[in-house]
């Protein structure tokens, strides 16, 4: 059961099966892969998903049948099955039905297309539509929802038939599995692509949906409105904000829910709104759920945590107030105790997530300094054994130079970050290798400024500092690098404060030491 249930665990789409536990779905299928937007100018980055979209495969308690199709279900009593359902008494539909439904709940190659060919589906519908016989109209509906968590054509072949509507309209059902059931199939379908997502969105399902949460407090539909809700916030090109705009105050209460499935459902639901422009994440921020996504980072469950560190780290992306409502809602100390977490992407996360804070005012950059963070992202940076996670920890450094004032950089170095983006620039990878040039040229900028600002400094105190980590030798190697950029970067730098001129009395250039405790800039 546990390899059953972790294999469906990975899909957007669910099928079903009759205990309690078929509800069940953990969404782990985020592989997250970072996209930059710009070259140069933007220091703030988003990240993207690269999303599983494999259809899971439905999942039943039925009993084994005969094998004769792909070694998993009898199919030759569908004919038959299909003569009852068309002229059988409402007994004989109702058992073909169920029958039919057991077939599709087998939890290895369910005869999905079998069914669809010999054409079953408009008679389910049919059955979906009895109000009156709310078993049969459970039963069908079930059959239904593990079509549609087939594959695209098999999802489109329910969709075809007129479902959307008459599955929104069994949300309102006094039966609570048939409207379970409902919410369920709503599911499978808005998760199947962003076009059936926004049918579902046309049809008004947001406040059909809704009052399923104000009427319903049973656990596992809870967990399946949840499930639905994030399918329905889900996908690229998103959904229109003012869609899905009003299921932010249910998103926002549901946060504090003890049971830890539907609050991580509801924090992917948010992942996805905040993922865009400042008036999607302001609209996140508006509903009050800044200091509850902080709490959540705490989470002892890595799968709450992931969703909350994405949803803090999209709004971060945003401009500077709104990063700063999160860090006043507490999330520096947060992030300092996630760097140390064993799972590599929330490692990632946490770095990419600093990395937008220090992308902002110096005030902020001045409050990661004071929360301790710089040192373990120096330390990550010298330290990961995972390329990405030390990736987005140089980020984190480059950009706090490129906003920060001379104490802020004059901090960096204290901390330890010359070394770190020194040895970074032997990787094969022209974009961090610029990332670290860049700060590079900030620190020495700032050092080179010292000479003039504080007396008895009569050379660039951090030149002594790049050249014993053979930072000097890297940069001159770089003149070869195959990127015209990163060749006019070196070129640069060593134009600039490492003059040929001077290379024959280097040692003497270098003789200046950085003062334990870092120099005094003054208040400028």
């Amino acid at each position: 059961m546990e390899e059953r249930q972790a294999a469906r665990r990975k899909e957007f789409k669910k099928g079903t099966e009759l205990e309690e536990t078929r509800r069940r779905r953990e969404d782990e299928a985020i592989q997250i892969r970072k996209k930059e937007r710009d070259e140069q100018l933007a220091r703030r980055r988003r990240m993207q998903d690269e999303e599983t979209t494999q259809p899971a495969q439905a999942v039943s308690t039925a009993t084994t049948t005969p094998a004769s199709y792909g070694g998993g279900a009898d199919i030759s009593i569908l004919p038959q099955l299909l003569q009852a359902m068309i002229n059988g008494e409402v007994s004989m539909k109702f058992q073909a039905t169920q029958q039919v439904r057991k077939l599709l709940s087998i939890e290895k190659t369910p005869p999905i297309q079998p069914v669809i060919d010999i054409g079953m589906v408009p008679y389910l519908v049919q059955f979906i539509q009895q109000d009156a016989m709310p078993d049969l109209q459970f039963e069908a509906a079930w059959a239904l929802t593990n079509i549609a968590s087939g594959n695209a054509d098999q999802t489109k072949c329910v969709v075809d038939a007129g479902t959307i509507p008459l599955f929104i309209r069994m949300l309102g059902s006094p039966n609570i599995d048939v409207k379970e059931q409902a919410v369920w199939a709503l599911g499978n379908i808005a998760g199947d692509s962003p076009q059936l997502r926004d049918m579902c969105l046309r049809n008004a399902v947001i406040p059909a949906l809704l009052e399923v949460f104000r009427t319903s407090d049973k656990v596992s539909i809870l967990r399946n409105a949840t499930w639905c809700l994030s399918n329905l916030c889900r996908g690229k090109p998103q959904p229109v904000l003012e869609a899905i705009e009003p299921a932010l105050p249910v998103i926002a209460n549901v946060l504090h829910s003890t049971d830890s499935e539907v609050v991580t459902d509801a924090l992917w639901a948010l992942s996805y709104i905040s993922d865009g422009p400042n008036e999607r994440i302001e609209k996140v921020i508006e509903s009050g759920v800044c200091r509850r996504l902080t709490e959540l980072l705490g989470h002892q469950n890595s799968l709450v945590v992931t969703p909350a560190l994405r949803t803090v780290g999209n709004i971060v992306t945003g401009d500077d107030r709104q990063t700063q409502v999160i860090i006043q809602s507490g999330a520096l100390p947060k992030l300092l105790h996630l760097l140390y977490h064993p799972r590599r992407n929330i490692r990632k996360e946490t770095c990419w997530t600093i990395s937008n804070i220090t992308a902002g005012s110096r005030e902020q950059i001045q409050q990661v300094l004071e929360a301790g963070l710089i040192p373990k992202i120096v330390e990550t940076i010298e330290i990961a054994s995972e390329y990405d996670v030390k990736k987005e920890a140089a980020w984190a450094i480059s950009n706090a130079t490129s906003g920060g004032s001379p104490q802020q950089i004059d901090a960096l170095v204290q901390s330890g970050a010359i070394k770190p983006l020194c040895d970074l620039l032997t990787v094969n990878d022209s974009k961090l290798i610029g990332i670290c040039l860049e700060a590079l040229d900030h620190i020495l900028a700032v050092g080179k400024a010292a000479v003039d600002q504080i007396p008895n400094i009569h050379e660039n105190p951090y030149l002594k500092l790049v050249e014993e980590c053979d930072g000097l030798g890297k940069i001159e190697a770089l003149q070869h690098d195959t990127s015209d950029e990163i060749y006019r970067r070196a070129v640069r730098l060593l134009e600039t404060y490492f003059p040929v001129e001077e290379e024959m009395g280097i040692s003497d250039n270098l003789g200046a030491s950085v003062p334990q405790g870092g120099f005094n800039f003054g208040s400028n």
